[in-house]
C-alpha cells in the first residue's frame, strides 16, 4: 500500500489523507461512502464549523471570508501557474487584494478562458490523484470541464447542504424519496426504483414517469412514507401535475420538498405547495462550485452562504450593480477548491438583490430571487430579453397539455412545442396564444408545433427554454 501524505487544507491546517481518500463519489450524498474514508473528517470538520458560523455577526463573516480569500489568493499566485501570469500581467501580488471589493482588481474568468487554460488552472503542489475531472453539461450552450480535489469537494458541498437542510428539520435517518434524473433499469417486477443510504432514500427513476406508470410510483411513495422529496422541479412537476388532475391526496408524512439543480418558477413552486400540502424549499448553486445559497426557514429569499464563495452581481458595463431589485449576472470566487480555484468565474446565470436582512437572524447576504440562466431569456424583435420566470404555465390553456418546451431560434419568434392530452382541442391553441401574447406583449410571435415527446437533459433535467440565440449580460 502507498504511504500516506499530507497535503495543505483550505481552513489553514493539514489533513491526513491515505489512498482510499482516492475513490471517486459518483453519489456525494452517500454517507455510507463518507463514513468509511477519510472524506467524513473533512464533510464533519466543514459541518462543524457551519454550524457556528451561521449565527456569526456580520462583521465576523466578512472577517472569515476575507482569511480564507486572501489564503486562496495567496495559494492560486504561488502554485496555480494561470494566475501568476493574470496577476505579474497586472502587476499585482495577492496583498493588494486586501478585501473582497478588491477583486475588481482582477479579470473576469469565463467558461471558455477555463477551457483554454485548464492545465494551467490546476495547482501544482497537489498529486495528480488529488483531480477529479468534472464536466458541466452544458445547459448554457457551453459545456466545460475543470477539477474537484478527490475525497473532499464533494464532502464539503455536502456538510453546507446538509446545513441547509437542517433548516427544514432533515435528518440523516429520515426517509427521502428521490425524483433528480436517476436512470433506474425496471426490475423483473417492473419496478423503476430502488433503495440506498440503508433503505432510507428510495431512488425513483424520472426518465419512466408516465401516466401508465405514475399510479405505481404514487403508491410506493406512500407505501414507504418519506418525510421529504428531493427533486427537480420540473420531476416533481410531473408527479404533481398527474396527482392534481386525478385528484389524488397528498403524502401525509411528507414534511418539505427539496428542489434544486434547476430554476424553481413561482407556478412551480404553487402546484407543489398546493398538492403536496408542505412547505417547497429551494437553493441555488452550480456544478462548478462557486456559488451555494438557499433559503431558510421563514423567507423564500436566496441567502448566500460567505463561507463558500465571494459572490457579485455585475451589469451591462461589467461593474457591481447598485441598489435593491437590481439584476445582474453573477459572478463568483470559490473558497473551498484549491487544486483547480476559479476565481471571478462568470456564471451566466441572472439573480436579483436585495439589501433586506431575514428575520431568521442570519447575517448571510441574500438574493431576492434568482432569474436563471442568461439562455432562459426571450428576445423580443426589437432585441430586448423577458425573462421566462414569471409567466404563468398554470393557466386555464395549460391544462390539457401533457408538456410543453420553448424554442427560439430568430428575434421576435418563439416556438411552442406541445405534447397534447387526448382532451386538447383547437379552441385550447387559439387560448394558448392569447394568454402567451398577452404575458409576452406584442414583439414576440408564438408559433405552436405539436410534438410525441419532449426529451430530457442526458442528467434527466427538464429545460423549459432552448435558446438559440446568442445573449450576454449586455443585452439585460
Amino acid at each position: 500500500m502507498d504511504p500516506p501524505t499530507y497535503r495543505p487544507d483550505p481552513w489553514g491546517a493539514y489533513v491526513k489523507a491515505d489512498p482510499l481518500s482516492r475513490v471517486s463519489h459518483a453519489n456525494p450524498l452517500t454517507l455510507q461512502a463518507l463514513t468509511l474514508i477519510p472524506s467524513y473528517r473533512v464533510y464533519r470538520r466543514m459541518y462543524t464549523l457551519l454550524r457556528r458560523s451561521r449565527w456569526w455577526s456580520r462583521e465576523e463573516l466578512l472577517a472569515y471570508q476575507a482569511e480564507a480569500l486572501s489564503r486562496l489568493l495567496d495559494h492560486a499566485y504561488e502554485n496555480v501557474p494561470y494566475y501568476r501570469r493574470v496577476f505579474d500581467e497586472r502587476g499585482l501580488v495577492p496583498a493588494d487584494i486586501r478585501t473582497p471589493g478588491d477583486l475588481a482588481l482582477l479579470p473576469f474568468l469565463t467558461k471558455e478562458i477555463v477551457q483554454a487554460n485548464l492545465a494551467d488552472l490546476k495547482a501544482r503542489n497537489y498529486p495528480e490523484s488529488a483531480f477529479e475531472y468534472v464536466r458541466t453539461s452544458g445547459s448554457t450552450g457551453t459545456p466545460m470541464g475543470f477539477y474537484y480535489e478527490r475525497g473532499t469537494s464533494r464532502a464539503k458541498e455536502w456538510a453546507f447542504m446538509k446545513v441547509q437542510w437542517d433548516r427544514v428539520g432533515y435528518r440523516f435517518t429520515d426517509r427521502c424519496v428521490v425524483l433528480r434524473g436517476h436512470v433506474v433499469n425496471p426490475a423483473s417486477d417492473g419496478a423503476c426504483w430502488r433503495k440506498a443510504l440503508f433503505g432510507r432514500w428510495l431512488i425513483m427513476s424520472s426518465h419512466l414517469m408516465t401516466d401508465e406508470t405514475l399510479p405505481s410510483y404514487i403508491d410506493r411513495i406512500r407505501r414507504f412514507r418519506p418525510r421529504f422529496i428531493h427533486a427537480y422541479p420540473s420531476t416533481a412537476v410531473i408527479l404533481a401535475r398527474y396527482m392534481r388532475e386525478h385528484e389524488i391526496e397528498a403524502f401525509p408524512t411528507v414534511q418539505a420538498v427539496l428542489c434544486g439543480s434547476e430554476n424553481l418558477y413561482p407556478w412551480q413552486r404553487n402546484l407543489l405547495a398546493e398538492v403536496f400540502g408542505c412547505r417547497v424549499f429551494s437553493w441555488y448553486g452550480n456544478s462548478e462550485q462557486t456559488v451555494l445559497a438557499g433559503e431558510c426557514e421563514e423567507s423564500a429569499h436566496y441567502h448566500i452562504f460567505p463561507e463558500y464563495g465571494v459572490v457579485e452581481l455585475i451589469g451591462q458595463d461589467g461593474l457591481p450593480i447598485e441598489g435593491p431589485g437590481a439584476m445582474g449576472e453573477v459572478v463568483a470566487t470559490n473558497l473551498t477548491n484549491f487544486v483547480c480555484p476559479l476565481i471571478r468565474y462568470r456564471t451566466m446565470d441572472v439573480a436579483v438583490a436585495t439589501d433586506e436582512r431575514c428575520s431568521c437572524g442570519r447575517q448571510y447576504p441574500l438574493l431576492e430571487r434568482v432569474e436563471g440562466r442568461l439562455q432562459e431569456f426571450i428576445v423580443t424583435r426589437s432585441g430586448h430579453l423577458i425573462s421566462v420566470t414569471p409567466i404563468n404555465y398554470e393557466s386555464g390553456a395549460f391544462e390539457r397539455i401533457r408538456q410543453f418546451q420553448m424554442c427560439q431560434e430568430e428575434m421576435g419568434e418563439l416556438i411552442m412545442r406541445i405534447v397534447r392530452k387526448p382532451t386538447y382541442t383547437d379552441e385550447d391553441t387559439r387560448q394558448l396564444i392569447r394568454e402567451l401574447r398577452w404575458q409576452l406583449g406584442d414583439e414576440v410571435n408564438v408559433h405552436i408545433r405539436f410534438v410525441d415527446e419532449i426529451p430530457r437533459t442526458r442528467g434527466g433535467k427538464f429545460r423549459y427554454l432552448i435558446q438559440k440565440l446568442p445573449i450576454e449580460i449586455g443585452d439585460l
